[in-house]
């Protein structure tokens, strides 16, 4: 407490710390409304004066004391307690009639004024240093020495980031000055030297930090890696929801990784998914993986209702009801509903549609021998490229389309892939060679084979269409049901399009027909394959449980809705989020479905900003938040999945003993570059806890020349 008789009775100000000297000051002097009542007595009448706050405005340095209700100089109680004038200091001053002189008297004392002085500059410089000009050129010339070593740190730092942004190694087989394979970051170095004479005359000269080693390079990943952090941190502090995503893979080197996305939506309500790590959980199972997961969340979740939905793969141990990832970590956070990566659905329900025929597997088996017949082969990839001059697409774990890829090719390059198998048959002089290019002829004039490549070649398409419209980090369930709605549409228009198809790949003239049996069955089978689609689309990509909320902002049903009000729908997402206003929300979304204006807007996303943008927050509360939720919900763990192919491109044969640090900075500089070129000063936020972290050889922290 700062309280006028604790100064007086109870603290020695001159033999307290620092900082209780400084707390004292910063607090200022204490102001109270005294009431200081006098009344003087004459002949005619009786004068009273009473005391007003306008004193303490007009005398900087006055003060009061509500419990001896007197006034008293705040700086001579402070410093000048061995004072004469014992008014102003022990006793008070409550006489309003001599109050003016007495405070002109007091002003003039020399006890007053170096007392003042003394508060003025308590916890500044020395005044012999304020005012030598010495001291204040040893300051200057020390700023300019920082201003360089920051600026030589800067071009490292640039250097760092280039090779992280591109995906390069930065260390190579020797990194001394006259070696021949430095490595791409010193080799950078040297030729940034050569066009920045500053930066040269330090690599040359310097003998105390060149800042090129090792050591240096892993503090600055590390550096750059806590920036990227924070600054998540800080977008994530703004969004009012939060979901994570995850999934593993296993590196080079044999060591599994696990994946951590963060999506959330930026303050104009678009909605991002954010790169926060690799790491190396302590075991495979769902509660290892839980406690990495809880572990990180906490570092970012301020509270653990913002945690709204949480998204893996279908495996068991992620996806599990009892005992999975999901469960867990539903059990600490209440509002983390769990969402079936729809890219993997649909991955699934593309390799039951493509298994369930004999003839199909055949099919798509030997498109993955002409995949394999070019693979390792150069003279034969020659002869692809002089008569296809397109190269066969490889399989990749990463890309789920890979059948689409490979049809699609096949089907546009047939005729031109006939003629290669037959120079490779009449030019080759290997056996397995000729004998293998004579078995992929003889597939592709197949009638069979050119049915089912001209089945899914007009199927595929449509699902190329929905795996790119699913890995759009924009995505939303609204979105999405759309497409999933024009997917089926287009899958059943193909369905009865097969006889025509059918009677196309009969009239190829190297074709000969087959009996009516076997035409019916093909039929019949082509058309099970599109109702499969249709089934297990229906079945998977059902909106169930917190995803009913979707539902409510399908504006092409928005017509129907009017008349008819999705009760069902309302009162499931009411159960999935009991915190909404249930009778404001259903009266927006009774406006919404009433006004025609309202019914072109294609996502939640859209709607979201338009409510943002026009200032409607207030007014479209409930709405507002629900559709932050359904907006913040991912579709699919894409970005994990783009995260893995950064991975195999960072962490490769040559680089296998990377530690996990600076393989999630390395990481981060690529998945998140277009985020760090937006950080104002970044390279200034890296200095600053590059020089935090420890005691360095190189000063780099700027010190203040005092004013005077």
């Amino acid at each position: 407490m700062n309280s006028v008789q604790q100064l007086i009775l109870q603290c020695n100000f001159s033999s307290i710390s620092l900082e209780k000297k400084m707390e004292i000051k910063n607090k200022g002097r204490p102001t109270p409304d005294l009431n200081i009542k006098q009344i003087t007595k004459c002949k005619t009448r009786d004068y009273v004066r009473q005391f007003k706050n306008d004193i303490y405005k007009t005398n900087d340095w006055i003060c009061g004391c509500s419990e001896t209700n007197r006034l008293y100089c705040f700086p001579c109680l402070l410093f000048g307690q061995k004072s004469n004038d014992a008014a102003w200091v022990k006793n008070g001053i409550n006489d309003l009639i001599h109050l003016t002189s007495k405070i002109k008297t007091h002003e003039k004392s020399m006890t007053h004024i170096n007392s003042q002085l003394n508060l003025k500059l308590l916890g500044k410089q020395d005044i012999r240093q304020q005012l030598s000009s010495a001291y204040r050129l040893n300051i200057k010339q020390y700023n300019e020495k920082i201003s360089h070593n920051r600026y030589i740190l800067n071009k490292i730092i640039n250097c760092i980031k280039f090779c992280g942004a591109f995906e390069l190694a930065l260390r190579g087989h020797d990194e001394k000055s006259n070696s021949e394979n430095p490595g791409v970051f010193r080799g950078l170095i040297n030729f940034s030297s050569e066009l920045d004479s500053v930066l040269k005359c330090h690599i040359e000269n310097s003998s105390v930090f060149k800042g090129l080693s090792k050591s240096i390079q892993n503090d600055l990943l590390e550096c750059c890696l806590a920036v990227c952090q924070q600054r998540i941190k800080n977008e994530i502090k703004q969004a009012e929801y939060i979901s994570v995503m995850a999934d593993e893979t296993t590196d080079v080197s044999a060591q599994f990784q696990l994946s951590i996305i963060f999506r959330y939506l930026l303050s104009d309500g678009t909605p991002v998914e954010r790169f926060w790590g690799f790491f190396n959980p302590t075991g495979h199972d769902a509660k290892s993986l839980s406690e990495c997961i809880i572990f990180n969340l906490e570092k970012v979740l301020e509270s653990p209702d913002m945690l709204i939905c949480q998204s893996y793969d279908g495996a068991n141990v992620m996806s599990g009801r009892l005992n999975g990832v999901q469960k867990i970590i539903n059990n600490s956070y209440k509002n983390a509903h769990f969402i079936h990566c729809y890219a993997h659905q649909l991955n699934l329900i593309l390799i039951q549609a493509t298994s369930q025929n004999r003839e199909i597997r055949i099919f798509f088996s030997n498109l993955t021998d002409i995949t394999n017949f070019f693979s390792n082969s150069p003279q034969r990839v020659t002869v692809l490229d002089k008569i296809v001059k397109h190269r066969v697409p490889r399989s990749s774990n990463t890309r789920w389309n890979f059948k689409s890829r490979i049809v699609n090719t096949v089907y546009e390059n047939l005729e031109s892939l006939i003629e290669c198998m037959k120079e490779i048959e009449s030019t080759f002089n290997q056996t397995i060679a000729i004998n293998q290019a004579g078995a992929l002829h003889r597939m592709l004039i197949d009638d069979r084979f050119i049915f089912w490549l001209r089945v899914f070649h007009s199927l595929m398409p449509h699902v190329d269409i929905l795996y790119n419209q699913l890995q759009k980090p924009t995505m939303d369930p609204v979105e999405l049901s759309k497409a999933i709605f024009r997917f089926e549409e287009n899958i059943l228009k193909e369905r009865q399009n097969i006889d025509n198809i059918f009677e196309t790949s009969q009239n190829h003239p190297t074709k000969k027909r087959k009996h009516d049996d076997t035409i019916e069955t093909r039929k019949i089978a082509a058309k099970e394959v599109c109702d499969i689609f249709i089934v297990n689309v229906k079945e998977r990509f059902d909106y169930k449980n917190h995803l009913n909320a979707s539902h409510l902002f399908l504006s092409t049903k928005f017509l129907m809705y009017e008349n008819n009000f999705p009760g069902d729908h309302f009162n499931k997402t009411i159960e999935a989020y009991p915190f909404l206003d249930v009778t404001k929300l259903k009266t927006e979304l009774q406006l919404f479905y009433k006004r025609t204006d309202f019914r072109d807007i294609n996502s939640s996303v859209h709607l979201l900003k338009f409510i943002i943008e026009n200032n409607l927050i207030h007014i479209f509360s409930e709405s507002y938040k629900l559709l932050k939720i359904i907006s913040t919900i991912p579709m699919t763990t894409a970005e994990a999945e783009r995260s893995f192919s950064t991975l195999k491109r960072i962490k490769t044969f040559l680089r296998n003993s990377m530690t996990e640090d600076r393989l999630t900075a390395l990481a981060m500089l690529s998945i998140e570059k277009r985020m760090i070129n937006n950080i104002p000063n970044f390279n200034e936020e890296v200095i600053n806890r590059f020089a935090e972290k420890k005691e360095r050889r190189i000063d780099l922290t700027y010190k203040y020349v005092p004013e005077i």
